[in-house]
């Protein structure tokens, strides 16, 4: 008899706990379907008021859509637009830890080339001219390089490419400009080492003619005609129709300046990959 009860009470036990476990479920279940939409509405609300330009409001948004719920698929989408928002106003330093924040926790998305690009791009955005810093320029061609050798090909691999080239004229317009600057000095090695840094490192921007000319000119002014010789035989074998080719046996031209300005894509960063987030 005693068996039986206990057998009875250890039944009623089994029954009890899998009934618990079984509401358990159901509202862990209920809990995470209400979280996710709570996420969902959160982050259809960031998105418009994105659209609408609000982006300040907008990036909260897409924050709190992504803490709700950070295992949904959105979660990493929303971390994204918010890095994103901050980008379009020039909240380059909001962007940028956005997107730390996003390669910590998602590393493996299949959206980081975008993250990738949207890094490189807060970078390429602070670019002036070759007066200025060359930080954020070499940050952002290091991360653009990325992109090409990772990510070959996708779209942005494309215009990472592109970029990669415009960065290398400004390094080169650089070459050019502390060039000049140490001719005014007269320090004439130190120019000659600067245009023969365009010539080995920049060969394929728009500032290798004038690099040849000013080594002709260098050379000649310090006596060294041969190497003046063979740099505007070389000038001449490759840019026979070029102005510094007619420039290589003139006065040196003081009033010559130039400056490189790189062009901002805010509108078109967002409308290429505006369909990645809907």
């Amino acid at each position: 008899m005693q068996n039986i009860i206990v057998l009875i009470i250890s039944i009623f036990l089994i029954i009890n706990l899998t009934s618990c476990k079984s509401n358990k479920e159901k509202v862990s279940i209920l809990k995470e379907e209400n979280l996710e939409s709570q996420m969902i509405d959160a982050y259809k609300e960031a998105y418009e008021e994105l659209e609408r330009g609000d982006v300040i409001y907008a990036a909260k948004k897409f924050n709190e859509a992504e803490l709700l719920y950070p295992q949904s698929e959105w979660a990493p989408k929303a971390i994204l637009l918010a890095a994103y928002s901050y980008y379009s106003q020039n909240y380059y330093d909001e962007a940028l830890a956005e997107l730390d924040r996003f390669f910590k926790k998602y590393p493996k998305n299949q959206n980081t080339d975008y993250a990738h690009f949207l890094y490189a791009m807060c970078y390429y955005e602070n670019i002036i001219d070759e007066k200025k810093d060359l930080e954020p320029l070499l940050i952002s061609k290091k991360r653009f390089e990325l992109i090409v050798n990772n990510y070959p090909d996708t779209d942005f691999a494309q215009d990472a490419k592109y970029k990669i080239n415009l960065i290398n004229d400004v390094l080169a317009s650089k070459e050019i400009y502390l060039g000049k600057y140490y001719l005014k000095k007269k320090k004439w090695v130190a120019a000659i080492n600067r245009f023969k840094n365009i010539l080995e490192f920049y060969e394929t921007t728009i500032y290798v003619e004038e690099a040849i000319h000013r080594l002709v000119e260098t050379n000649y002014k310090i006596g060294l005609l041969d190497e003046a010789e063979k740099y505007a035989s070389l000038l001449a074998y490759n840019y026979q129709s070029s102005e510094w080719y007619e420039q290589s046996y003139k006065i040196f031209n003081r009033d010559y300046q130039t400056t490189y300005e790189i062009k901002k894509e805010k509108s078109s960063v967002f409308n290429k990959f505006k369909k990645l987030f809907k």
